[in-house]
């Protein structure tokens, strides 16, 4: 009767073992990197638009400079911060969401001053670019959740046994997700008073 030589096999199974974890952890650590690449795909588009969208507005001789000067400044210091996605630490996201903060408000006190404008509101390209604001900012959103998906996925292969004993020796590390401002749990207070300027 034959027998199998067991020795043979056992280091053969660890290579196959070995092999398997580290290109499915590659695979899941790019797909992670990609989604964190169509976040910034996405806040770039609303870069884009919030340009033309100021444009649009400066066409409106009285309206207030100080808050389309705001919205400005608040667009390039968003547009200067940039994460590699090799990178990705939980500081440099910080950085990138306090600068992206920076700007949702400054075109949030934008959009509320443009109600004190009925031509302005009237404007067929001001609610063209307004609407296409609207769902970039659900497209973020939906692109950031995500990010999420694709990181919780590559921590989870990388954190099961006994893949955890192999991720060290291989050098891969546990990815931070996106996380929501701090306060942002609390429903902001909405003040509609437009007779003061």
């Amino acid at each position: 009767m034959d027998s199998i030589n067991y020795s043979s096999y056992c280091p053969y199974r660890r290579l196959q073992l070995a092999k398997g974890f580290n290109n499915t952890a590659v695979e899941h650590q790019e797909n992670a990197k990609t989604a964190w690449s169509n976040v910034e795909s996405a806040y770039q588009r609303r870069n884009d638009l919030i340009g033309n969208l100021v444009k649009t507005v400066q066409g409106a001789a009285d309206f207030e400079k100080s808050t389309l000067t705001e919205v400005i400044s608040a667009r390039a210091k968003a547009t200067s911060v940039n994460i590699d996605a090799s990178s990705l630490t939980v500081a440099n996201m910080a950085q990138f969401q306090q600068a992206q903060t920076g700007l949702t408000g400054a075109l949030s006190k934008l959009l509320v001053a443009v109600e004190r404008y009925p031509d302005l509101k009237a404007n067929q390209n001001f609610l063209e670019l307004q609407s296409q604001l609207e769902g970039t900012e659900n497209r973020i959103k939906m692109e950031r959740d995500r990010f999420n998906k694709s990181v919780n996925t590559y921590n989870i292969h990388i954190k099961k046994f006994p893949n955890s004993l192999l991720a060290g020796a291989f050098g891969f590390d546990g990815m931070d997700r996106y996380k929501a401002n701090p306060g942002s749990e609390n429903a902001p207070d909405v003040n509609f008073d437009f007779n003061k300027k």
